[in-house]
């Protein structure tokens, strides 16, 4: 900081200032006083998780059914022809409670049996913070479960291209 005088008159109002800028010293017998009231001072109460994105949590959703399922899923390139596609819609409470899951579209029983009991193994899912309104008790959405020929799949929400 650079700070010029111009005038010698100006140094007793500077040092007058300068005194304000600081606390008085406490005086010993509050020392402690003041030493017990800030150790009890409450601490604040833990800040709600943030809101996500539908895409976002949609994004968690699939890391944590493929954790779940790690044994019957696969990673990198996409076969370029699919042997399989499973969509289901999935239903999810406040809780992250699985309330409903169903098949939407499939052309494999297989398959879909396959797609079902994964997303039985992975409840429950992660809580859908901040997606639900007031009064809404759960949230619906659907995931894509892309098969490769010997039924293990990769989500859609987390799949590079094909």
């Amino acid at each position: 900081m650079n700070i010029s005088l111009r005038s010698k008159a100006q140094l007793p109002l500077l040092a007058a200032l300068a005194g304000c800028a600081s606390p008085p010293p406490v005086p010993v017998e509050e020392r402690s006083t003041v030493a017990v009231k800030e150790a009890v001072a409450p601490t604040p109460a833990p800040a709600p998780p943030p809101s996500l994105t539908l895409d976002a949590y949609k994004a968690n959703v699939a890391r944590h059914i493929l954790d779940r399922n790690a044994d019957r899923s696969f990673s990198g390139r996409l076969p370029p022809m699919l042997p399989a596609v499973v969509v289901v819609s999935i239903t999810v409470d406040r809780d992250g409670q699985l309330t409903d899951v169903q098949v939407q579209r499939s052309r494999d029983p297989d398959a879909s049996r396959v797609a079902l009991a994964s997303m039985l193994r992975s409840g429950p899912l992660p809580r859908p913070h901040g997606l639900l309104a007031a009064n809404s008790k759960a949230i619906t959405f659907s995931e894509t479960f892309l098969f490769d020929r010997d039924y293990r799949f990769q989500l859609r929400s987390l799949a590079g291209p094909q």
